[in-house]
C-alpha cells in the first residue's frame, strides 16, 4: 500500500556513517530502487569520499539515483535520516565508557538535524540500538514514532532463516518475530511464530523433523542470539543482513506502506512499559511507528518482555541517560 501523501515527496535519504554498515545499506539501498537521493555524511570525509565515488562508479548497473556526499543541510528535506555512526571498544574500555561516546556521538547528530528543522523519520542503528534510540529521541524531542531504532528487524530475520531451515519450509512462508531488547535479554515470540499459516505448536506434529522439538527450540532461540557473535569471530563486522533489513525498514517509510516491522521505539503503558526502547510488531509508515501492535501475550512472554526492559533501564540509569 502506498500512502499518497507520500507521492509529492522527493525520496532523500541521509546516512549518516560510511563505514561498513553505512556503505553496504546504500549499496542495497541503490539496487531497490527505493531512493532517488542518497546523502552519505562521515566524520571522516576521505572515507565518505571514496565510498560514493566507489557507489556511482555502478550507476550504469542500478536504478537512477543520485549519491554524494553530504552535509548537515541535506537533514532538512531528507526523508530519512539512518544513523549508523559509532566507535568500537578500544582495549580496556569499559561498556559503560563506549556506550558514553556513542551516545555523545548520537547526541551531536540529533543537534545537527534539529538545527535544520528536518521533518523527517530518524533511524537509529548504531549499537546499543535501544538505548541509543532512547538518547536520540530524548534528545529531539520529536514525537514518540518519528525517531526508531533498527531493532530486532534483523534478529527476526535470523529467527525466519533458522525456522525455515529445521522446518524444509520456504522462508517466505514462515512468519516468527523476536521481541525485546536487540541484544542477549531478546527472546523469541514463539505464540507468534507460523509456518504455512499455522501456529508453530499446531504445525510441528505434521513436520516430525525432530524428536525433542523444546530443545531443538531453545537452540534455535539460542543461534538467534549468538548469530551476530560468530559473524564478527569470523569476519569481524556484519554488514549483508543488517544492510538489507536497514532497506525494509526505509522502503516501508518512504512508500508509507504500513508495514509491520520489530522497530524499537518508545513505549508509553503499552504492554505496562514506560519509558523505554524495546521491539515489538508496530507498524511503520511515513511518519515512523504510527502504532504499536499489543498483542495477546503468555504470561511467560510478557514476562520476558518485561524482564528485557528492566535490564535496558538498569543500563540508561547507569549512564545517567538523559544527562
Amino acid at each position: 500500500m502506498i500512502d499518497n501523501n507520500t507521492l509529492g515527496k522527493r525520496r532523500k535519504v541521509v546516512v549518516v556513517g560510511a563505514g561498513a554498515v553505512g556503505s553496504t545499506f546504500c549499496y542495497a539501498l541503490a539496487q531497490s530502487g527505493l531512493a532517488e537521493e542518497v546523502a552519505v555524511i562521515d566524520q571522516n570525509d576521505n572515507l565518505a569520499q571514496g565510498q560514493v565515488l566507489d557507489l556511482v562508479h555502478g550507476q550504469a548497473f542500478f536504478p537512477t539515483v543520485s549519491i554524494r556526499v553530504g552535509k548537515p543541510c541535506d537533514y532538512a528535506d531528507a526523508q530519512v535520516v539512518v544513523i549508523t555512526a559509532g566507535v568500537a571498544q578500544r582495549p580496556g574500555e569499559t561498556r559503560l565508557q563506549l556506550l558514553r561516546k556513542n551516545a555523545t556521538i548520537v547526541r551531536s547528530i540529533i543537534d545537527d538535524i534539529v538545527d535544520q528543522k528536518s521533518t523527517g523519520v530518524i533511524l537509529v542503528v548504531s549499537n546499543p540500538v535501544d538505548i541509543l534510540t532512547h538518547v536520540a529521541l530524548k534528545r529531539a524531542g520529536y514525537d514518540r514514532g518519528r525517531v526508531i531504532g533498527s531493532g530486532t528487524v534483523l534478529d527476526s530475520a535470523r529467527f525466519r532463516h533458522l525456522l525455515s531451515k529445521h522446518c524444509g519450509v520456504d522462508i517466505h512462508n514462515v512468519h516468527a518475530n523476536i521481541l525485546g531488547e536487540h541484544g542477549d535479554s531478546e527472546f523469541a515470540a514463539w505464540s507468534m511464530t507460523h509456518v504455512a499459516g499455522m501456529q508453530i505448536d499446531k504445525y510441528c506434529p505434521i513436520c516430525r523433523r525432530c524428536d525433542d522439538w523444546a530443545a531443538e527450540r531453545r537452540k534455535i532461540e539460542q543461534d538467534v542470539r549468538d548469530s551476530a557473535y560468530h559473524i564478527i569471530e569470523h569476519k569481524g563486522a556484519t554488514c549483508f543482513a543488517i544492510g538489507l533489513a536497514l532497506v525494509r525498514i526505509t522502503g516501508a517509510v518512504l512508500r508509507g506502506q504500513r508495514s509491520v516491522l520489530t522497530v524499537s521505539t518508545m513505549f508509553d503503558g503499552e504492554f505496562g512499559l514506560h519509558d523505554v526502547c524495546l521491539s515489538v510488531p508496530s507498524i511503520v509508515s511515513e511518519s515512523g511507528v504510527v502504532k504499536i501492535i499489543e498483542n495477546q501475550l503468555p504470561e511467560h512472554e510478557l514476562a520476558a518482555l518485561a524482564a528485557s526492559a528492566s535490564i535496558l533501564k538498569k543500563t540508561m540509569e547507569e549512564l545517567d541517560i538523559d544527562a
